[in-house]
């Protein structure tokens, strides 16, 4: 598994209407690529915001990546969304979970 993790900063002067559409849109075709596991987002108290995007391998997350609508998406991040943002990429080391069984 990968895992990218997007942390921006909203420009003072961003269109929040326009920016929550573009992210919408985003969401929804990145729900459809193959290999795309799951994406949460989180706002800090301070405006701050997370991304966690999960992916089954690198080659999904580059097919995601260079998706041409999502290119348009990120040359606009640049343009008129993002005062600042990183980006980090991880490959899961190790992996597992638990679910509580039901019934309990």
């Amino acid at each position: 598994m990968v895992v990218a993790l997007f942390g921006t900063v909203l420009r003072a002067d961003v269109d929040l209407a326009e920016y929550r559409a573009r992210n919408e849109r985003m969401e929804e075709l990145v729900r459809r690529m193959p290999g795309f596991i799951s994406v949460k987002a989180y706002t800090a108290d301070d405006g701050d915001r997370v991304v966690i995007a999960r992916f089954e391998s690198e080659e999904a997350l580059d097919a995601w990546r260079s998706l041409p609508e999502h290119v348009e998406a990120q040359r606009l991040g640049r343009e008129a969304y993002y005062e600042s943002y990183w980006v980090q990429v991880y490959t899961s080391i190790r992996q597992y979970a638990y679910q509580r069984p039901t019934g309990d």
